[in-house]
């Protein structure tokens, strides 16, 4: 009976420890990359480049003083911050609403809709559409400003239309018939009723949405060559690979990524309670 028990303990200790091993491997290969950029950003471009201590000889603080002075990425900060916001806003006001018909009102045509986002949550043509996307937002004129870059960036939202259709279905029907005795309409409805039971899932939507688009490069960069005042933060770090000074300025490089990795922490901490319920509240659904 003994030994029964210290074998069970040993298995349990055993499986403790392989756990935590597993989480701590995956956590270091995880965070080292995120360190590694950090603390390049305050090393010489040579340093960084030949290798040497981990840690720099000497803090170099000005590298992210040239960033801002020199290569205006304050500048680019605000566009990316207005790029990701439009994008949200965008992501998170058509989706639900998109949602919310699929849910809740029959139509003709319906399935054969909901069979086609299906399809395309499956099917990914990647930059192949950026040329015919360029001539249809400049037809309309949309080529050269932040809100046609925004509305790119939108896309068909397949994704995020199931996953808020899942909540919009979980509301009671009956609070709809209730408000429309009461005379409220469609909008209404959406607006007082929808929408605050199912902001744990627009609060991922809208975490995903802000992450896409403040990481963005391919589509920002084509749009931009155009219009350089589009250009965002992913878009000039990258380009300092082809720098005035013919090499590549690791070192301002990893400052911009780092200063880059600032919003997207700063956006978790803000959204990490919504975020985490809408996950919780999903599987609990699921």
């Amino acid at each position: 009976m003994n030994h029964d028990i210290f074998m069970s303990r040993l298995i349990r200790t055993a499986g403790f420890v392989v756990k935590w091993l597993f989480v701590g491997t995956m956590c270091i290969f995880t965070l080292y990359p995120v360190i590694y950029a950090v603390i390049g950003s305050f090393k010489t471009n040579a340093e960084l480049t030949l290798g040497g201590s981990f840690l720099p000889a000497e803090w170099q603080f000005q590298n992210y003083v040239y960033a801002f002075q020199k290569l205006d990425f304050g500048r680019y900060i605000a566009n990316s911050v207005t790029l990701a916001l439009l994008t949200v806003l965008f992501s998170v006001g058509t989706a639900s609403m998109a949602a919310y018909v699929m849910a809740r009102r029959t139509f003709p045509g319906k399935q054969v809709l909901n069979v086609c986002y299906l399809c395309s949550m499956f099917v990914s043509i990647g930059s192949v559409s950026l040329y015919p996307l360029y001539k249809l937002l400049s037809a309309v004129g949309l080529n050269s400003s932040m809100v046609g870059l925004a509305l790119l960036l939108t896309g068909g939202q397949a994704a995020n239309i199931f996953l808020i259709t899942g909540f919009v279905r979980s509301v009671p029907r009956e609070l709809d018939e209730a408000a429309t005795i009461d005379g409220a309409g469609t909008f209404r409805i959406f607006w007082q009723i929808i929408v605050p039971a199912i902001k744990p899932i627009l609060g991922v939507v809208a975490l995903f949405s802000f992450r896409h688009a403040w990481n963005e490069f391919v589509s920002v960069q084509v749009f931009s060559m155009s219009n350089p005042n589009l250009k965002t933060l992913s878009v000039a770090v990258a380009s300092l690979r082809y720098s005035a000074n013919a090499a590549a300025e690791w070192h301002i490089m990893a400052a911009g990524a780092s200063i880059a990795l600032l919003p997207i922490l700063i956006v978790y901490l803000f959204a990490n309670r919504q975020f985490i319920a809408g996950l919780t509240a999903g599987a609990v659904k699921g």
